[in-house]
């Protein structure tokens, strides 16, 4: 969808996405040095493998949905025989991007559900499904304004190099720092998202981003370190807080390993 709702929706998966692996990644990664308390929870933390990936297929759907039976959508429609012309292609594009994050999403499931798939090949899955929203991207934004391509090329570095640190995590399985790379990116895709909706399509009453002014490029590119350095700011936070969590769990539990679903229990408590 060429408006706000369309970066605005993908933006909140992204972010939603982020901010759950910067608790998740760091939780793993301590319970890891303590190897009886891994051992322990390792069943918890492939169930939650299990539960993103029907997370990602839901996202998908509604992505997809989204895009195909909005009111000028095209309504699985992609030629126009009156017209004699391509039927929406934007929306047939992003439905695309939409359908390979599905089939992660597909393969997360099976593989932590079964044995019949290698376990790097969820991870090698995503890689392909971010690249393929780049490759879609590269080739989307030509043409379009000078403003409206900068925003788009600066989500371009982000969205590629989520692809290759993700790619990388193939032969480095559960490297904290590839995990907390990639966890950064997907914060920052997804608020870079909803910052283009928001120059590209500003809700009502808000100012018009002049398109060709050259002063709005150079600010919007420092305005998007500003991003990453919230991102590398929230992500501090976290890891900090999943710390203290940790800490005070692991000492109510020194006796008898816990396994994972019982920590939230001991929180409580």
């Amino acid at each position: 969808m060429g408006n706000f709702k369309g970066h605005a929706l993908p933006g909140s998966f992204f972010l939603l996405f982020g901010l759950w692996w910067s608790v998740k990644y760091p939780f793993r990664y301590l319970c890891q040095k303590r190897k009886n308390i891994y051992l322990g929870s390792k069943a918890g933390f492939q169930r939650l493998e299990f539960i993103e990936g029907i997370i990602k297929i839901v996202f998908a759907l509604i992505g997809m949905m989204g895009e195909q039976f909005v009111p000028d959508g095209p309504h699985l429609k992609l030629y126009n025989n009156e017209k004699k012309q391509w039927n929406y292609l934007m929306n047939w594009q992003h439905a695309t991007m939409y359908l390979f994050y599905g089939i992660s999403g597909l393969v997360d499931i099976v593989t932590h559900s079964t044995n019949v798939l290698p376990e790097a090949l969820d991870r090698m899955m995503l890689s392909l499904a971010v690249f393929m929203e780049g490759f879609l991207f590269y080739y989307h934004i030509h043409g379009r304004s000078m403003l409206d391509f900068h925003v788009h090329q600066l989500l371009l570095i982000t969205v590629f190099g989520g692809a290759l640190c993700i790619f990388l995590e193939v032969f480095f399985h559960n490297s904290i720092v590839l995990e907390m790379f990639r966890t950064s990116l997907c914060i920052l895709h997804g608020s870079w998202l909803w910052q283009i909706g928001f120059v590209l399509y500003p809700p009502s009453g808000s100012t018009e981003w002049n398109q060709e002014d050259h002063n709005n490029i150079m600010f919007l590119t420092m305005c998007y370190c500003w991003h990453y350095a919230i991102t590398l700011l929230i992500m501090a936070v976290n890891y900090t807080l999943v710390s203290c969590f940790y800490g005070n769990t692991y000492k109510l539990s020194i006796i008898t390993p816990l396994p994972l679903h019982l920590y939230f229990k001991t929180l409580c408590h």
